[in-house]
């Protein structure tokens, strides 16, 4: 199997400077899934523990000179340490820098080797970046796992088009910063959150104790997806009352997770999406946050990119 490619300088500022921060926070170890058309980041997606991270990029996004060949069907996976990833891009940019005129003058070629470490009898795999200088070259070995078999990209492959499925309702948090403030008081209070999200646009997240209930709604946000009309008897009743009777209608979904779970998730605007929308999968079998970026200057949708992850329930919820 080979794999060599030319990072632009697009594709280093996107990693260097939003998508690898943010991957790094939501864990040390994910796997990289290569395709004659893709890079994927992914978290979680083989153990099943823990938030499910996934960030996909068009290879144009990141890259250009992309080859890559393998006998299953030009697939490479492999598990890479998130943190070491970062520092070789960012030390590649530095050198980049110091050594040419601007991140731009060198190229920085990135490819699959195996080389035979100090003190080892056996090669190992190692993701290589190449920072060719005028005079010179500065090569940076971030060592990977053994490259996954054709089995296990079949199972990666499969856990990542079960990860695909939107929830049916979309409502989109303007203020992640407010939301991301009041999830860390909550974190002083208890571990479990309850949210819930109507097709009315709102969003209620809420943790209780036995000695104190703390909760927060966010009403009439913007839906995308299956939508209804809030019943005006409910205009002056509670949050809670209001929450549990559009769960009774069917017009809404509740679920229990983990408030570190959630508080990892709000990592992702390291990312600096424009947009993000919560939504809850259907049978409440998890809660999904889809990160939506724009093409600079714009406000279409940039398909090349896309980030979003799944939070698993600790209570199976309300559908």
């Amino acid at each position: 199997m080979k794999f060599k490619a030319f990072l632009t300088e697009h594709g280093v500022n996107l990693l260097e400077r939003r998508f690898l921060p943010a991957l790094d926070k939501m864990g040390k170890i994910c796997h990289l899934f290569l395709t004659r058309d893709h890079a994927i980041f992914l978290h979680n997606l083989l153990n099943g523990d823990g938030v499910q991270c996934i960030a996909q990029f068009r290879k144009e996004a990141l890259f250009d000179d992309y080859r890559i060949s393998s006998q299953n069907e030009d697939r490479i996976a492999f598990a890479i340490d998130v943190s070491l990833l970062l520092r070789a891009v960012r030390s590649s940019v530095s050198i980049c820098t110091e050594f040419g005129n601007g991140p731009s003058a060198n190229r920085l070629q990135i490819k699959l080797v195996k080389k035979l470490p100090l003190n080892c009898t056996q090669p190992m795999p190692f993701l290589t970046f190449e920072t060719k200088g005028y005079k010179s070259a500065v090569i940076q070995d971030v060592p990977i796992s053994k490259p996954l078999s054709r089995a296990q990209v079949l199972e990666l492959q499969t856990a990542l088009e079960l990860a695909q499925d939107i929830p049916r309702t979309l409502v989109q948090v303007p203020d992640s910063n407010q939301l991301q403030n009041f999830v860390e008081r909550m974190k002083q209070v208890g571990d479990l959150l309850n949210v819930s999200i109507s097709k009315y646009g709102d969003l209620h997240v809420q943790i209780s104790t036995t000695l104190i209930t703390l909760g927060a709604e966010f009403r009439k946000l913007l839906v995308i997806g299956e939508q209804a009309e809030a019943s005006s008897d409910d205009r002056n009743q509670s949050a809670q009352t209001r929450s549990e009777r559009a769960i009774s209608r069917g017009d809404a979904q509740r679920v229990q997770v983990s408030v570190k779970h959630f508080s990892r998730s709000l990592h992702c605007h390291l990312a600096k999406p424009d947009c993000t929308f919560y939504g809850i999968a259907p049978h409440g079998s998890c809660l999904t946050v889809i990160f939506q970026f724009f093409i600079p200057g714009t406000h279409q949708t940039d398909k090349s990119i896309s980030l979003h992850c799944r939070l698993p329930v600790l209570d199976p919820g309300s559908s």
